[in-house]
């Protein structure tokens, strides 16, 4: 095998499939990245087994071939490499070595045989629809900080991505949570998605997805089976086995009945939620929401290490109200509006509370109180 390409259109195909690999692996080859050259398109493919990622580039080949090489190390050399550079990758299947070399530079890297290499399993897909990288990067982006991390409610650790009935008809929906926070997103219903099964998307997964997404002009192809979920651009296909298990009824914890209405300025309130929050060392420091007539105290009273609190003008009506919450959380809530203001919907101090992004019901995001 031999090829030569350019060191950005190498880095960028490497990068992206290197970081599929696992740092720590009891099987050698799974710290590999396949390259496969032909015709005059090079692929590289990673994966850790539940994931596969396969990125294409163009390159001029002289020698077909195929070998696999140390995915981390590879990217290394590569983005070491001076820009603009023109690589040459050559491999001799007698010495078992991947020659590496640009300008002055020379590598020398030892190979496992592409046989060794595992090839996920193909799926039959039930489902298929395009969807452009917006779409999809507002419904993972928007709900992923929701995902849950502990590892004994499995099926809480990805996005749920199903077919569900919004206000208008049906809608593409992403929905996380780990007990303490929810996100609901939505989406129009992209043609042939009409029929899918719903599937959990790992965490793992929604963060390689992201990588794919960036560029506002492509439309993403979805392949959705039963155990496996397929999101293909042009350069790229990124495969991932998804979630073996329920996802629960979440649209209980959504609640109906809130009805004292906050709306305030989601930059400012953020910073303000931000600045009190600094004199708590606690991870699970509890912010106080003081609401009366047009105005909201915000406070924070940790007694070893002092208090803070700030007020804020916002638009409310209802009667007064005290409800406490972890900072954490609702930063991470307010950082999710694009608008200006931010819609909260409160019932009573031990009751979750609603946000959306002002009248915009596509994105609706739930938090449960905390004791303060």
């Amino acid at each position: 095998m031999k090829f030569s390409i350019e060191r950005a259109s190498l880095l960028k195909a490497v990068a992206q499939a290197q970081s599929v690999v696992e740092r720590r692996n009891t099987i050698p080859i799974l710290a590999n990245v396949l390259i496969e050259a032909e015709g005059d398109t090079v692929q590289f493919r990673a994966t850790d087994l539940d994931i596969e990622v396969v990125d294409r580039a163009p390159a001029k080949v002289d020698r077909a071939g195929a070998t696999t090489v140390a995915a981390v190390t590879l990217n290394e050399i590569v983005r070491k490499l001076p820009d603009g550079s023109l690589v040459t990758l050559t491999e001799d299947g007698a010495s078992g070595r991947l020659t590496i070399q640009a300008g002055r530079s020379n590598f020398s890297l030892a190979t496992l045989p592409r046989e060794d290499f595992p090839v996920m399993a193909t799926s039959d897909y039930t489902t298929n629809f395009s969807a452009p990288a917006p779409v999809l990067r507002r419904l993972f982006d928007k709900a992923k900080f929701a995902i849950s991390t502990e590892e004994t409610r499995y099926y809480l650790n990805g996005v749920y991505m199903h077919v569900a009935d919004g206000e208008d008809g049906q809608v593409l929906r992403c929905v996380a949570t780990d007990g303490h926070r929810l996100a609901r997103i939505d989406a129009s219903l992209p043609e042939g998605a009409a029929g899918m099964a719903g599937i959990i998307v790992p965490r793992k997964t929604v963060g390689e997805l992201r990588k794919l997404l960036d560029d506002d002009d492509l439309q993403v192809a979805v392949s959705v089976s039963e155990t496996k979920v397929r999101f293909a651009t042009p350069d790229i296909t990124l495969t991932s086995k998804v979630i073996d298990g329920t996802f629960p009824d979440y649209t209980r914890v959504i609640p109906q009945g809130n009805t004292r209405r906050m709306e305030v300025d989601a930059a400012e309130f953020a910073r303000a939620v931000d600045r009190v929050a600094t004199v708590s060392s606690e991870r699970s420091r509890a912010v106080k929401l003081q609401l009366d007539e047009d105005r909201l105290i915000l406070s924070v009273n940790a007694p070893d290490s002092g208090a803070a609190e700030e007020e804020l003008a916002v638009a409310y009506t209802d009667e007064r109200l005290e409800i406490g919450f972890n900072a954490k959380y609702l930063l991470e809530i307010a950082s999710q509006v694009d608008r200006e203001n931010a819609v909260f919907m409160f019932n009573g101090s031990a009751d979750p509370t609603l946000m959306r992004e002002g009248n915009d019901m596509s994105a609706v995001y739930v938090v449960m109180p905390m004791r303060v």
